[in-house]
């Protein structure tokens, strides 16, 4: 009935009859329709707009370019699997990381998980938030729970990662 009612208020192109859409496609149509009544812009899309600029390595990191900075974190797939993060070890800032050479540990209650640099750089940033909370990479791997943050040297590197499409395949296939 919410979901109806919540439909009304949009243009008139917009069915109030919503018959297929399972119970999270409903909510999420009912999120949709109070933002829009909100005054913020109506936006509709199926994935993240973070998850969508991600290259991925075969080692479960991902990173995020921005200009010659790269953000790096882990995937929700490797955070998962390693289940509650206790500990993060993460590299200097002004360390230099060649394309998947080794930079820091993941700890959890289950298992220890070493991380890997995606690209060739120098570390310009460590999110320190991880020393007092390394859940954060538990609660939002791909918002604050990023780990380093660096100087790309060789940005051609990104054309060897995958994309969002490729790296769910490739998860799909370690399954």
């Amino acid at each position: 009935m919410a979901m109806r009612a919540a439909l009304r208020c949009l243009p008139g192109n917009f069915s109030p009859r919503l018959p297929h859409l399972s119970s999270a496609a409903r909510l999420s149509a009912t999120r949709l329709a109070w933002r829009w009544r909100s005054g913020s812009p109506r936006t509709l899309s199926t994935t993240s707009v973070l998850s969508t600029a991600l290259k991925f390595t075969d080692k479960h990191e991902w990173v995020r370019v921005e200009g010659e900075i790269g953000t790096i974190g882990v995937s929700n797939y490797a955070q998962e699997a390693l289940g509650d993060v206790v500990y993060c070890g993460l590299p200097e800032v002004g360390q230099k990381l060649d394309q998947m050479e080794e930079f820091g540990t993941l700890e959890s209650v289950k298992a220890a998980s070493e991380l890997y640099a995606p690209l060739t750089g120098e570390v310009t940033e460590v999110n320190a938030e991880l020393t007092e909370n390394p859940g954060l990479v538990n609660k939002d791997c791909y918002g604050e729970g990023w780990l380093v943050k660096m100087r790309l040297e060789k940005p051609e590197e990104l054309e060897g990662l995958m994309d969002q499409s490729a790296y769910d395949k490739f998860t799909k296939s370690l399954e």
